[in-house]
């Protein structure tokens, strides 16, 4: 193995993991060099089944012939970066997950056309920012049979490093894409039609039959604050809300993802 051991915070060779933003992992302008970052041995064994290529690890030593013993023999002679508890901690400011992080190599884009070409139910995130509330609405997306997921381009990276770690990985299982606005035009290019998640006078409620009915729906979820664009709900062709109780007005967007992949899944 090609093991490093980590002295200081100076040593070159593991910017990846400490010094690097996730803008500059993401790489924009050279998409092909771009890197993420999978932490936690579950979740890097998920990347690594669904095929992604592993560049580097971190890992404290105490766990080189533990929890990351078996994630060392799938990645070959990459660069093993180690170190103890306290050190690591310092070096990515934050306290690791068992202990190992993995970068790994940054898929490019999958077209649209490709990632939709079998699905019955997509989730469109319009906006959404949180990295916690994008892993979360991942993890339900991929236990709930949501076939793929889409974000405009103000959405959170769902390679972010929080997002992958709260969706336990599922951002490898689902197929998912960057979409462009206006959101109608788009899904209805490829056979979708659109329900918005909104509070307006003439929403329906999640269970209403004619959702069901619908053989390609969108179900699309908007910012934690504000909801979604007026113009969005406006070119929706339904308007869709989860009736609520005890003067509640809305759910945490994560929440009412849940919700409505289950009141809304295909059903054959």
């Amino acid at each position: 193995m090609n093991i490093t051991h980590l002295t200081s915070l100076s040593q070159s060779g593991a910017e990846i993991f400490c010094t690097l933003t996730e803008a500059q992992l993401r790489n924009r302008l050279e998409p092909e060099k771009g890197i993420f970052i999978a932490e936690s041995p579950k979740v890097i064994h998920v990347a690594l089944n669904a095929g992604y290529e592993p560049l580097a690890l971190l890992c404290e030593e105490k766990h080189l012939l533990g929890d990351a013993a078996s994630i060392l023999e799938r990645c070959g002679d990459i660069p093993v970066y180690t170190g103890g508890r306290d050190l690591l901690s310092q070096l990515t400011g934050y306290v690791l997950t068992r202990g190992v992080l993995c970068a790994m190599r940054r898929p490019q884009p999958r077209l649209l056309a490709d990632v939709c070409k079998d699905a019955h139910r997509i989730v469109v995130i319009d906006g959404v920012v949180d990295s916690t509330n994008i892993g979360a609405i991942f993890r339900s997306a991929a236990a709930l049979g949501i076939d793929a997921v889409l974000l405009t381009p103000d959405s959170c990276d769902p390679l972010n490093r929080r997002a992958v770690r709260v969706s336990m990985g599922s951002v490898f299982l689902v197929p998912w894409t960057w979409v462009e606005t206006p959101l109608h035009e788009t899904l209805f290019s490829i056979g979708f039609k659109m329900a918005a998640m909104a509070l307006t006078d003439d929403s329906v409620p999640i269970d209403h039959p004619a959702l069901r009915q619908e053989d390609r729906l969108a179900i699309v979820m908007g910012t934690e604050g504000d909801g979604l664009p007026h113009h969005t709900i406006a070119e929706s062709d339904y308007v869709v809300r989860i009736p609520m109780s005890h003067q509640v007005d809305s759910l945490n967007v994560a929440a009412a993802a849940a919700v409505a992949f289950w009141e809304m899944r295909f059903r054959k």
